[in-house]
């Protein structure tokens, strides 16, 4: 639970895991602040307490141009409030807007010189105004029951609202003894202006209003997008001439174009997999046996995943990819030692499927079962990372299951009935120089297995080497929660010293709107700025851009990526002596947070007090900033502000008949305006604002010029009982859990892992003395989350892996001679990982879990035939050494198929490429090392298994 408050405001989010039903949160959350809603202010329980349910995370920003510069910032507001909000708020999937601009209001300027004059104070105002600007309905002429004869009713109105500026001049404000009478014209300038001043938008400087959308709990980003972008088609006929929508910032379009490039991955995944089957089998009855279970297995992963309610999205869809290799696995299996069978047999394609089966079976579950045990535990984790492991878990779990029933059910009925009898030797040229060249190198395999078994321990020490090396590669791997990819947009927060103008602020957004549309104008296609709006709060201090980038096709090259861009930016506004400006990208996952970088809440855990908490945040701002590995730290709601403190003498008011409370309120509506009900314009409702001339509340003398009148009827000025004094506080308030906290964030700097960065600002601020602690927020807290849930999932896959095999071969001991291969693989994977920079984040633990389960899967091809030529009465060491001799080709083939079916993953520019990169080098080098040297080293794991079991045994 985190809280902010501010001048006039205050905020509370609640975030909830996965288990609890978006809905039933919020009825809840209602129902609670309904019980205390009437202990609240009265001036909270007058405006109410909202509650909305929806990410934090802006999905897209629309806005209203004015393409010829005819209408104003105001004019736009208003077509916003108008026509726009309203269809947009009521859009399927869409869970709020953030308005920016500003529509019309009647506003009320009130005058002290002339209110004094007439004996008046503003609360005389807004009751008489509260009194006339209404519509009352008093009944109706021949309303039952009638007289005799009555032949007509009407509806009679005594009063109806107010709809221009002339018609609230003339409201009535006191009547003198002479008959002469005073209206609210005498002691107000009163306009049709603006409802909140300082609120301006613009897209590439070009008057604009705008809107941000927030994206409802559980709803789909393409989706919604797609929805808001056709509320807004049906919308634009009817804007004005000279108007219409632009999208100044949209993160959809990344997801589909991610989305776009997984499917190409997934058709030269198949293409890669059916030549490497062409190539090893070389027979296109054979190659196409296997592809015919590609479409079949994804058609009924794809209904499962329909079924139990998942979506097409980057996460299932990278599982597909994953799954391509693997499910071919099963089927190339069956079709090889078929083949084989009938080849070295010569035997019938229907004897030869039976006998083929009869041996294969075992490994056939067996892998099923191992590829199933190593992503089971995946599906029970809970947080976002747990979301994200569930969508592989569910995909590639149903794809091994069926992959499995279609080589045991759908493939020997298809080898039986397809494949047909051939001599040894047959083929065209280059493919009997392929098999010549592989039986030799076959036999240089098998001679060097046989060499190695005559000391197989030292394979031991071997494998105590590869552990040692993946430990030293692990620690020196970076961490992070998810690659931070580039979604084609960028957002700009502008952040100027407290007290700072709009003038000012404006100034500052002109410079940074210059130099993107100029200097980055290669990478840059629009920028839309607002105002006033700000991720850490509102004020004339602070301004928002978002910043759109041109298609990714015509962004070639890394220095036009969203990360260069942002990086140049900085540097170039590093040294702005009016304030801060600091380049975001959004998070990786929409709804984590608002920004890319880390989050974190320091918390005063041992109460301290605010003036030591900010102390203490700026103190690690200071040190944080000095640190080369991180960049962009910013600590919100520390700035010390000048704050005008007006002391009012309520013993000296009291004497005077004046009342506290109606100075309270006199004081609210001089400086901030009292908004007391509607008017009509043009058919729709606008608010009311009386509030002080601008030229009597700009200095602190003003506030002597302002009187209130007490019991007796006499005016008192404020100067009798009000003093002022200038005071330093802070803006904004946060609390974490009820506990005082200021809210930290930073990005890391370039070549830094966000979990090394992470580390860093930990260490920081752990390091002030006070007893102060780190709460980590939106993204940063999933990452801190994932990291500590690793371990676990690594240790829980590798158990159920060994309890699988142990029952599939009846044995504690036998599935040791498998497991002792999976640190081979892992030790690739991240070989992999290190040389090709990629970071240790969940997409790469999806990659090494599915590196234990296919370095198993080799292992078990050659231990299954190894057991079952020594129940034959076959010596250990003969067994392990035909097995490998024998397994060596189905082994290559499911391998290199699965690399090739993975090597578009690794290869994948553009969009989404971050996350299919991680995913893919550390399976493809996982693989390698799992193929090319496992196989060297499992006979061995077999054979000590197998002579230590037996020498207990006999002993």
């Amino acid at each position: 639970m985190q809280s902010s408050s501010s001048e006039g405001s205050s905020s509370i989010s609640l975030t909830f895991d996965e288990s609890v039903d978006p809905v039933d949160a919020q009825n809840e959350v209602q129902s609670k602040i309904s019980q205390v809603e009437s202990q609240l202010p009265d001036a909270v329980q007058s405006s109410g307490v909202s509650v909305s349910r929806s990410s934090s995370s802006i999905l897209m920003v629309g806005a209203i141009v004015s393409t010829d510069g005819s209408y104003s910032t105001i004019e736009l507001g208003d077509i916003l409030d108008n026509q726009v909000s309203g269809p947009v708020q009521r859009t399927d999937g869409v869970g709020g807007i953030n308005s920016f601009g500003s529509g019309y209001a009647m506003r009320i300027w009130l005058d002290p010189l002339k209110l004094v004059q007439y004996n008046l104070t503003p609360a005389d105002v807004t009751d008489a105004v509260t009194a006339q600007n209404t519509t009352v309905s008093v009944g109706s002429l021949g309303e039952l029951p009638v007289v005799e004869g009555q032949q007509f009713t009407a509806t009679i109105t005594a009063q109806s609202q107010l709809t221009s500026v002339e018609e609230f001049e003339s409201i009535l404000l006191t009547t003198e003894e002479d008959g002469s009478s005073v209206v609210l014209g005498d002691v107000a300038d009163i306009e049709i202006g603006q409802e909140d001043y300082g609120s301006d938008a613009r897209f590439n400087g070009a008057n604009a209003a705008g809107f941000g959308v927030n994206l409802a709990t559980g709803a789909n980003a393409v989706d919604t997008a797609n929805a808001v972008r056709a509320t807004l088609s049906e919308l634009e006929a009817s804007l004005p001439a000279g108007v219409e929508i632009q999208y100044a910032y949209d993160t959809s379009p990344f997801v589909e174009l991610s989305i776009e490039k997984v499917y190409h991955t997934l058709i030269e995944a198949i293409v890669l997999v059916f030549l490497v089957i062409l190539v090893f089998l070389q027979k296109w009855r054979a190659t196409i046996i296997p592809i015919i279970a590609v479409p079949v297995v994804l058609a009924g992963t794809f209904a499962v995943l329909a079924a139990l309610g998942y979506s097409i999205n980057t996460l299932t869809m990278f599982a597909m990819v994953l799954a391509i290799g693997l499910l071919v696995d099963d089927a190339i299996v069956v079709v090889e030692n078929v083949e084989r069978t009938i080849e070295d047999e010569g035997l019938a394609p229907m004897p030869a499927t039976e006998k083929s089966m009869g041996q294969i079976t075992g490994a056939l579950v067996g892998i099923a079962l191992v590829l199933s045990a190593v992503f089971l535990p995946m599906a029970f984790f809970g947080g976002s990372t747990g979301v994200i492991y569930r969508q592989f878990s569910v995909t590639i779990i149903t794809a091994m299951v069926l992959s499995a029933a279609v080589a045991l059910i759908l493939t020997p009925a298809l080898c039986a009935t397809i494949l047909k009898p051939a001599k040894h030797g047959e083929g065209i040229a280059p493919a009997r120089w392929f098999n010549r060249n592989f039986d030799r190198a076959n036999e240089g395999y098998t001679s060097a297995v046989a060499r190695i078994l005559k000391r197989p321990f030292i394979m031991i020490l071997v494998l105590a080497a590869f552990l040692a090396g993946a430990w030293g590669v692990y620690t020196r791997l970076p961490s992070s929660f998810l690659p931070q990819e580039d979604q084609g947009v960028l957002m700009v927060m502008v952040s100027l010293s407290e007290g700072s103008t709009t003038p000012q602020t404006e100034q500052v957004v002109a410079q940074v709107e210059d130099y993107l549309l100029t200097e980055e104008s290669a990478a840059v296609e629009s920028t839309f700025a607002t105002l006033g709006f700000g991720f850490s709060g509102t004020g004339q201090n602070t301004a928002m851009l978002f910043v759109k980038l041109k298609d990714f096709d015509e962004r070639e090259g890394d220095d036009l990526t969203a990360s260069a861009v942002a990086t140049r930016a900085t540097m170039h506004f590093a040294g702005l002596r009016a304030g801060q400006v600091m380049f975001m990208q959004p998070p990786a996952i929409p709804g984590l947070g608002n920004t890319s970088g880390f989050s974190l809440e320091l918390v005063d855990y041992g109460n301290t007090g605010r003036d030591a908490l900010i102390a203490a945040a700026e103190e690690v701002e200071s040190l944080a900033n000095q640190d080369g590995r991180l960049q962009n730290v910013d600590v919100s709601g520390v700035d010390s502000e000048a704050v005008l403190k007006l002391i009012i003498d309520q013993q000296k008011a009291e004497s005077f008949g004046v009342s506290v409370s109606e100075v309270n309120s006199i004081l609210s509506t001089i400086f901030a305006g009292s908004s007391v009900n509607d008017f009509d314009m043009n058919g729709s409702l606008r608010p009311v604002i009386v509030m002080a001339d601008a030229a009597y509340r700009m200095q602190p003398e003003d506030i002597e010029g302002w009187y209130a009148r007490n019991t007796d009827g006499d005016m008192v000025s404020f100067a009798s009982f009000v003093t002022t004094e200038w005071v330093s506080v802070s803006p904004s308030l946060s609390r974490m859990d009820a506990i005082d906290s200021i809210e930290i964030s930073g990005s890391p700097a370039d070549g830094v892992s966000s979990g090394e960065a992470m580390d860093v600002i930990q260490e920081i601020a752990e390091g002030v003395d006070g007893g102060y602690g780190v709460a980590w927020t939106g993204l940063s807290y999933q990452e801190q989350q994932s990291g500590s849930q690793a371990p676990y999932l690594y240790a829980l896959s590798v158990l159920v892996v060994f309890l699988c095999l142990a029952a599939l071969y009846e044995s504690w001991s036998v599935p040791f001679s498998v497991m002792l291969s999976v640190p081979v693989g892992v030790f690739g994977a991240l070989l992999f990982a290190w040389l090709f920079d990629q970071s240790n984040d969940v997409y790469f633990k999806v990659g090494i879990l599915t590196t234990i389960g296919l370095a198993a899967k080799n292992a078990i091809l050659i231990v299954e035939f190894a057991r079952g030529l020594e129940e034959k009465g076959m010596e250990v060491v003969e067994a392990a050494i035909e097995a490998a001799k024998l397994r060596l080709r189905p082994i290559l083939m499911t391998s290199l198929a699965f690399m090739l079916g993975v090597l578009p993953l690794a290869k994948a520019t553009g969009a989404g490429a971050s996350a299919q990169n991680a995913i893919g080098f550390g399976v493809l080098g996982g693989m390698a090392a799992a193929t090319f040297i496992g196989i060297f080293m499992v006979p061995s794991f077999y054979v000590i298994v197998r002579k230590l079991t037996d020498r207990r045994g006999r002993s």
